[in-house]
């Protein structure tokens, strides 16, 4: 567990989670919930994203290590999250 955020993530692995996350919000129909609490989060998401490595031993095992390490340096960054509701709101139909 000591490698979680060991390096930052490419724009293109950003890019890629990004895209993943809302394309399963999307697929839900959850887009406006998740909007409502992105919105809501944005101000703590770095202590979010560090719930998630404090959890980890409970997380790894049902999420799986890279899913676990991705998302919390993804969502670490507020602008990340920014990003992923302009992406709901883009793709919304």
């Amino acid at each position: 567990m000591s490698s979680l955020w060991d390096t930052e993530l490419t724009e293109e692995e950003t890019e890629d989670l990004l895209n993943k996350a809302s394309e399963n919000i999307l697929k839900r129909k959850l887009h406006v919930p998740a909007i409502l609490a992105l919105e809501m989060h944005k101000p703590i998401a770095n202590v979010g994203a560090h719930a998630a490595v404090a959890f980890s031993g409970f997380l790894v095992p049902m999420f799986g290590y890279d899913f676990v390490n991705n998302y919390s340096r993804l969502l670490s960054k507020r602008e990340n999250i920014e990003r992923l509701i302009q992406k709901l709101e883009e793709n919304r139909q």
